[in-house]
């Protein structure tokens, strides 16, 4: 049975052991969309760890941890799309209308977890966690792979059919391998 928990600061130690000594990837820290790309590079490792970090520390969650018992197993960030300023510097995912949206920029699924349907889970609470902070859509940027085409660490936004099955619809394809997908979030 998964259940997943706000990554709250009580919840870092399990954040940081799903994230391992890298970081989830690379030193990321799941800092990419949140800092500029001089900020992501410098603080690359331990300066993405703080700044993570601090984010678990100020209260508001920035994401979701999946677990299988008490073993942390996936991740998704989520947070107002204003909170990432990459993503007002990304060509490709600019807004597409005036709709104010929570944004869901990343997901880490542990290896032995994967293609479980895990992501799809973590969408379902990431709506339910937005919409309880007032959200009235949620959006989200996976990338299009052909089976087998891509590794899993290059699939971070996510894939399409976990949001297909998380009730989310396609609303634009910016590019050949990007799709931005939404879901209404009921009162």
């Amino acid at each position: 049975m998964i259940r997943v928990l706000p990554a709250t600061a009580d919840r870092w130690d399990d954040l940081a052991a799903l994230f391992g000594p890298r970081g989830a990837c690379a030193g990321c820290w799941c800092m990419w969309w949140r800092r500029s790309a001089a900020e992501w590079k410098r603080g690359k490792g331990e300066g993405n760890r703080r700044a993570l970090r601090r984010l678990v520390d100020s209260g508001e969650p920035p994401g979701l941890i999946a677990y299988d018992g008490e073993t942390p197993i996936g991740w998704i960030a989520l947070a107002p799309r204003e909170e990432y300023p990459r993503l007002a510097t990304a060509r490709s995912l600019k807004p597409i209308d005036d709709t104010p949206v929570w944004s869901v920029t990343c997901f880490f699924v542990a290896k032995d977890h994967r293609r479980r349907g895990v992501s799809a889970k973590l969408l379902l609470a990431a709506a339910d966690h937005a919409r309880k902070r007032g959200a009235r859509m949620i959006e989200g940027y996976p990338v299009v792979s052909r089976a087998g085409s891509m590794p899993d660490a290059f699939a971070w936004t996510g894939l399409p059919a976990a949001f297909e099955r998380a009730g989310f619809r396609e609303v634009a394809r910016p590019s050949a391998s990007r799709r931005i997908m939404r879901k209404a979030l009921k009162k």
